[in-house]
């Protein structure tokens, strides 16, 4: 399953900056609808396209791979 790391990207935007970055700011500067980001950030396996993914990456300045990572999925939820 695909796990987003969002939530850990804005943590560590906010610790840079050292302010308070939410989700609606994530919204409003990426043009992405803050309900799919608590998506991104609440579901996991969520069903992300790749235009949300090229607008996150440019907004955090970083790579494909450190905004989503692959864990195996539990032998008993397959």
């Amino acid at each position: 399953m695909i796990r987003f790391r969002l939530t850990e990207l804005i943590a560590d935007k906010a610790f840079k900056e050292r302010r308070v970055v939410s989700l609606t700011e994530v919204a409003d500067a990426t043009g992405i609808h803050r309900a799919t980001l608590s998506k991104m950030a609440n579901q996991p396996g969520a069903n992300i396209g790749t235009d949300i993914i090229d607008k996150l990456c440019k907004y955090f300045a970083c790579q494909p791979g450190e905004l989503l990572t692959y864990v195996e999925d539990d032998a008993g939820l397959a």
